[in-house]
C-alpha cells in the first residue's frame, strides 16, 4: 500500500503462519519517504460468553509471546475473508464447548495500531448450550466460569492482563443494563 507512484511499495521482511511483518513507506507533506516496520494481520475476535446474567466464561490459556497461562476471554484469529460472527462461533465452540444461541457485535477495536494493524472484533454470547470443545494441536486450555463480580474483581486486581479481555469485559459492564 503505497500514498502514491512515488511512494515505494511494501516490503515483505518475514511470513508466517498467522501474520506478515512489511516495511511500509509513506511519503510525508514535506515530500520526505517515512518507512515504518508493521505487523500485518488478518483480523481476530473475542467472546464474551454469558452463561447466565451473572456469570461468564473465561479461560486460561498459556500463550507463548509471554510465556505463561493467562486469564481470558476465548478469541481467535479470522481466516481469509471470513466474516467476524462465523469466526466467534467456531471459536467459541471450540475453546469452551459453548455453542450460542445468540451471537451480538459489541465493539471493535485495534489491538496496537503503533506497530499492528489487527482489528478484533467483540462479541457477546447469550442463550449457551454446553458441548464438547475441539482444541486445536498445542493448545492449552481450559474452561473457567466465575461469577460477573468476580470478573470485574479479576480485571481490577490485575489478573486479568490480557487487552482483548479488559477491552470486552469492560465494555460489557459499561453498557449492560
Amino acid at each position: 500500500m503505497s500514498d502514491d507512484e512515488s511512494t515505494p511499495p511494501d516490503e515483505e521482511l518475514l511470513s508466517g503462519k498467522r501474520f506478515r511483518v512489511v516495511r511500509r513507506y509513506r511519503r510525508l507533506r514535506c515530500g520526505t519517504v517515512l518507512s515504518r516496520e508493521i505487523v500485518v494481520h488478518p483480523g481476530a475476535v473475542t467472546i464474551l460468553p454469558l452463561i447466565d446474567r451473572d456469570r461468564v466464561c473465561l479461560i486460561r490459556n498459556y500463550r507463548s509471546a509471554v510465556g505463561r497461562t493467562l486469564l481470558e476471554l476465548p478469541a481467535g484469529t479470522l481466516e481469509a475473508g471470513e466474516d467476524p460472527a462465523v469466526c466467534a462461533a467456531r471459536e467459541l465452540a471450540e475453546e469452551t464447548g459453548y455453542r450460542a444461541g445468540r451471537l451480538e457485535r459489541a465493539c471493535e477495536f485495534f489491538m496496537s495500531p503503533g506497530i499492528l494493524d489487527e482489528r478484533m472484533y467483540v462479541f457477546v454470547a447469550s442463550e449457551l448450550t454446553a458441548g464438547e470443545s475441539a482444541l486445536e494441536v498445542g493448545e492449552e486450555i481450559e474452561r473457567v466460569v466465575v461469577a460477573w463480580d468476580e470478573a470485574m474483581r479479576l480485571v481490577r486486581s490485575g489478573d486479568i492482563q490480557d487487552a482483548k479481555s479488559l477491552v470486552g469485559l469492560m465494555w460489557y459492564d459499561r453498557f449492560r443494563s
